[in-house]
């Protein structure tokens, strides 16, 4: 006999715990399956883990922004710890960037508050280490945050828990097909029946539509690199902000009495348990010791995870166009820790209700921005 539920939600990394917290929350009947043992292995187990409205773009920027509410003050009982600590950060630029530099702080200026720019003698001031040529100042954005990427993913699973949901793991979707209305998913040699499928696989993606005879939307997988270690000729002072360059080659932070880098690589790949590439680890060295006085002697923790873009590296949320109760909920990128709360929320609306909840709205979440039946359209 089938195992029978409302919304079958597949993916266990944050997308889902997200989407499935928000249905459970109005509800539904929801069931999580995840393929590894562990919920989050690949991508937000991996995550750097920060909130910045001043990262992302015009797409993603109303999902972090309606989400930080949630941050600052999440439901009661969601979690014991704080999700998100001070960091604030520095999107540094040359001589050469300060046209760009400008025309970005327009475009965040209008829906992010706080943001300013600062000049050289600032940057230093407040980043003494950074010392890259042609320094001309920094967009600062003082309310950017570290946060607890466990504490937030444990909240959401916790929470949906609570509210009657079920968690699968080692539970791989091996097919799934759409019978008298009703979508039939064989998991693990069980079957469970669900009216809607959310499709939350991340770089999985495309692989779990196929199964389900849609369409992929042609997903992106990218390897990203993060190293932390240990200068031994500087001392890491632990409030410095995080600082990005404008044109994204490299990012660094404090973490644990060492820096965190990266060098924002985006190496297109198979999905898999990706591993950092020496090359990629020899490169953030190199940058940090070039836009910067400190010394990499050696690396103390090195690994790397899978960032999955769409085709023109928007979010999609949303329904197929073509094939009744299957929804997408992919292409988070890297920003889908930052949005978890405004992006769970709004699949929650879309497959509830069919329309954006006033509470997302009033920061401009759009369901047409995101909506799949883009790429129907551009074929």
């Amino acid at each position: 006999m089938a195992d029978k539920t409302d919304i079958l939600v597949i993916g266990g990394g944050i997308a889902g715990a997200s989407a499935a917290y928000y249905l459970a929350d109005a509800g539904a009947r929801v069931t999580v399956v995840e393929s590894e043992a562990l919920l989050g292995f690949h991508t937000t187990g991996r995550s750097a883990a920060f909130f910045a409205e001043s990262y992302g773009g015009p797409s993603v920027l109303p999902l972090t922004s309606a989400s930080r509410g949630f941050f600052e003050q999440p439901p009661a009982g969601f979690s014991d710890a704080p999700l998100v600590h001070d960091r604030g950060a520095l999107h540094v630029f040359t001589e050469d960037q300060v046209d760009r530099a400008q025309a970005q702080l327009a475009d965040l200026a209008g829906a992010v508050s706080g943001v300013d720019m600062i000049d050289a003698a600032e940057v230093r001031r407040r980043v003494p280490v950074v010392a890259l040529d042609g320094l001309a100042g920094a967009i600062d954005d003082p309310d950017c945050w570290d946060m607890d990427v466990a504490a937030l993913h444990q909240g959401f699973l916790g929470g949906l828990r609570a509210r009657g949901g079920a968690v699968r793991v080692k539970a791989p979707v091996e097919a799934l097909d759409r019978v008298d209305g009703v979508w039939r998913a064989r998991v693990g040699g069980e079957t469970i029946e669900a009216a809607t499928v959310v499709n939350a696989a991340g770089a999985w993606g495309d692989r779990v539509a196929e199964l389900a005879g849609v369409r992929p939307v042609g997903l992106i997988p990218c390897r990203r690199t993060i190293i932390v270690f240990n200068p031994a000729k500087a001392t890491v002072e632990p409030h410095w902000p995080l600082v990005f360059d404008l044109a994204e080659s490299f990012y660094f932070r404090p973490e644990s009495g060492g820096v965190l880098a990266s060098p924002a690589d985006e190496t297109a790949m198979p999905a898999g348990d990706v591993q950092p590439e020496e090359l990629d680890v020899a490169i953030i060295a190199d940058r940090i010791q070039r836009a910067t006085t400190l010394d990499v002697p050696s690396i103390r923790q090195r690994w790397a995870g899978l960032r999955t873009f769409a085709p023109d590296r928007a979010p999609v949320i949303g329904f197929d166009p073509d094939r009744p109760g299957f929804f997408w909920s992919v292409g988070q990128a890297g920003w889908g820790i930052q949005t978890a709360p405004a992006w769970g929320r709004l699949v929650a609306d879309l497959v509830l209700t069919g329309a954006v909840s006033d509470a997302l709205a009033a920061f401009g979440v759009r369901a047409d921005a995101y909506t799949p039946r883009r790429f129907a359209e551009a074929a």
